[in-house]
Formats: structure tokens, sequence, C-alpha cells
């Protein structure tokens, strides 16, 4: 890559960061390949980092199986491995700062208001706009609630989320948003427009923990010193808003690659919801990591 490979630039940083809510399989085992061949070829970096805050669906065997997987497939990583389940605190100074600021607010909708009103607003006509992900956007129910209204609810306890006030966010930008991303094969940046407005009022704190995938990412990247995002063209849209929320907390932004993903005969996506065959099926039935690595490319 010109300006890395020869030397004239700091080494890059790149990570490897899946959720322990089940096991790996061949897709999460390509990107954790391609980030480590990535990583050599560069003279870099790869981190592993977990990324634990969904705590109801965190189990301590899929961490343990995480680690035995990659290590199985050859994959190496520095320590210690960064887990943001034990980050609480810094994600909450975080959204407490953002909060501060008036980028966030307080919602206190359950999931079934919120389908409720979407579905109101459709009956009436109305367009429903969507996320990239094909979720309904938040219709900002809570958005005008008064401070000193939210503030009493939360002193009651009342559960809440924290969400993004994506107007409001825009009109703290002074120069146009942009991505920075980058080739595999020579390393090439280019620069895109980003366009976060499209996630609408995005959630920033859960009710359960003090940050969402969103959030966190874009923390961990800044602090782990992540130069270089090598993950999958599923996650491409989210980069949107990870750009907004670097721009809003101050934070560097990495260059980013979205690779293809792998999928099945029939075109599906792999996804642990849909029980595709783990890497510890193949390795029971015999599948050795030469072939994994190979049926990959690698």
């Amino acid at each position: 890559m010109a300006g890395l490979s020869e030397g004239t630039g700091p080494a890059p940083v790149l990570r490897f960061a899946p959720s322990p809510n089940g096991h790996l399989h061949l897709g999460h085992a390509y990107s954790a390949l391609l980030n480590a061949r990535i990583a050599e070829r560069w003279g870099g970096r790869l981190l592993l980092r977990i990324e634990d805050i969904d705590l109801g669906r965190t189990r301590p065997e899929f961490v343990a199986g995480i680690l035995a997987d990659l290590d199985w497939l050859g994959l190496r990583f520095p320590s210690p491995v960064r887990r943001q389940s034990e980050h609480f605190s810094d994600y909450a100074a975080a959204r407490d700062a953002m909060a501060a600021s008036g980028l966030i607010y307080p919602c206190f909708c359950s999931r079934g208001q919120i389908a409720a009103e979407v579905a109101a607003r459709a009956a009436r006509g109305e367009a429903v706009p969507r996320d990239p992900d094909g979720a309904p956007l938040y219709p900002g129910t809570c958005r005008h609630v008064s401070a000193a209204d939210a503030t009493a609810r939360r002193e009651r306890g009342a559960p809440h989320t924290w969400r993004l006030d994506m107007a409001a966010a825009l009109q703290r930008l002074a120069e146009p948003l942009v991505i920075r991303r980058f080739s595999l094969d020579d390393g090439v940046l280019e620069t895109v427009s980003a366009d976060p407005a499209r996630w609408g009022d995005a959630v920033i704190a859960r009710r359960d923990v003090p940050t969402s995938y969103h959030f966190s990412v874009v923390c961990d990247d800044a602090v782990q010193g992540i130069t270089h995002v090598v993950r999958g063209q599923d996650l491409e849209a989210a980069t949107d808003l990870h750009a907004l929320l670097q721009r809003l907390l101050r934070l560097p932004a990495p260059a980013y690659h979205h690779h293809p993903l792998i999928r099945t005969e029939d075109g599906e996506k792999l996804a642990k919801s849909k029980g595709s065959e783990s890497l510890g099926d193949l390795r029971a039935r015999g599948i050795t990591a030469e072939h994994v690595r190979a049926r990959l490319g690698f």
C-alpha cells in the first residue's frame, strides 16, 4: 500500500471484532483471515476485540469458542484482548458528554409503542421511511419532550434509551461529512460523501447498557488506534453513521474497506441466527483448518 508498505507512514492497525452471541462460521473466518493477510502485507498489527455489550445473548462458551476457532485457523493476537463489557463506564462518560451538548435525548418509547405509531402513520397514508437495514425510522415521539419532563421521568426510573438527534447533529457539521475508502490491491484511497440522515434518530445507548453497537464501535476504534477497518458489506451503510459519530465526538476516522460476504449455494448470507454451520461443526466433521483456508482463498 502506497505510503504504508514503503514505510513512509505509521504502521496500520486493523481489528477483528466478533460478537459472542453464537459460534463463528465461514463468513467470520473469511473476514478474520482477510484482516490478517492485509495486516501482514502492510507490516501492521491485527487486534482482536470481543464485542459483548449484548449481555442477554453473550455466553462464556461462545467467547471460548471464538478464541479456539481463531487459534485453530492459525491466527494470533496481541494481549490483552479488549472486551466491551469491561468498558461501560467509558461509554457512559461519552454518552453523557453528548447529552450535555444537546446531541442526544432520552426516548421512553417501547418497541411496541414505536411499532404502533409507525402502523398508525402508514394507515393514514403517510410515508414511512426506513433505514438501510429496512427498519422503519423512529418517528420522533420523544424528540420534543421537555428537559424537565424527561429528567423527572428518568428520576422515577422510567426505562429509556438515548437517541441521536439527527437534525441537531447535522446542523453541527461545519463541513461536508465524508468517508475514506481504500482498495485492498494497492491501498489507494478515495473519498465518498456520507449520508447519515438515512439512519434517522439512531439509538446511541440501549436501556440495559450505556452504549449501542454503533456507539461502542466508534469509541473502541479510537481507543485502540484503529487506522483501517476491513469488514463485510452488510456493515457498509453503517459507516455513514459511524463517520458522523466520529465527527461529533472529535475522534479520528479510520479508512474503510467492505468485502463481499460468504454465502450459501442459494445465495443466502451466512448467519448465526439462521444456524449456519459453525467452524466447530466443520472441525467435528474432520475438516482441517488448511482446507478452510484454501476454500476461502487463503
